[in-house]
């Protein structure tokens, strides 16, 4: 047991309470939601190509907090090999959707990341997207980042994609800033792109006009998340 019961107690309150917001605007048939995902995409494309220590189908990759397996099933979309994959996540609903979407290959696990069983060194990628925002314990945080920085081999690294801003009106999230993931991860070479219109932002442009969204996202101070590429040398 990794002794991080309460903090694992109030992720799993902080994702009910999300649900009450409903899905829709998550919805990737949404064109705010789509820019999203295809400029994140992009840059993602970037990073493995520039980084990668192999062709991603011969990648050893995890991702923490894998949710529904849209991430993973992008990597295979990506030319990513099922079987290399492995997910994991906290809630069980989540990651029952996940065993429905993904290929049987994929192997998923459930419960506390901080403590799955892999050995030092298990994995070429160690992915994580918006899990550490959710994440207020800063114990907790750098338990994790240890973690994933020992899951990955030498040559590889950890992806990396997550917001930096808090929300004054969600108290459930805490943004990450570039300088707190050099702290999580200290002996890492880091690249790091400025990704993401601010959504609300985003769902307001969209409403006059989706050429309104991508113009405004030129300008980098509008981004919200970071998307790195955290190697191990």
């Amino acid at each position: 047991m990794s002794g991080f019961g309460h903090e694992l107690d109030e992720i799993k309150a902080r994702y009910d309470r999300r649900k009450s917001l409903g899905s829709g605007r998550y919805d990737r048939l949404r064109p705010d939601v789509l820019m999203h995902v295809h400029e994140r995409q992009r840059k993602l494309s970037l990073l493995l190509n520039r980084h990668s220590p192999a062709p991603l189908s011969e990648l050893d990759v995890l991702e923490i907090g894998c949710g529904t397996g849209g991430n993973l099933l992008e990597l295979i979309e990506l030319g990513a090999d099922p079987a290399r994959l492995a997910g994991n996540d906290l809630l069980p609903d989540r990651l029952a959707e996940a065993r429905r979407r993904l290929p049987s290959a994929v192997a998923l696990r459930e419960g506390d990341a901080t403590a799955l069983p892999y050995r030092s060194g298990s994995f070429h990628v160690v992915y994580q997207s918006t899990v550490f925002s959710s994440i207020l314990s800063t114990p907790m945080r750098q338990a994790l980042a240890s973690a994933m920085w020992s899951w990955v081999r030498p040559g590889g690294g950890v992806l990396w994609y997550d917001f930096t801003y808090d929300n004054p009106a969600n108290r459930d999230v805490h943004g990450i800033s570039a300088k707190e993931i050099t702290v999580l991860f200290p002996k890492a070479k880091i690249q790091r792109y400025r990704v993401t219109l601010a959504p609300p932002l985003a769902r307001f442009l969209v409403r006059i006009h989706p050429a309104i969204c991508s113009a405004t996202n030129q300008f980098p101070f509008l981004r919200t998340h970071l998307l790195c590429w955290i190697g191990k040398t």
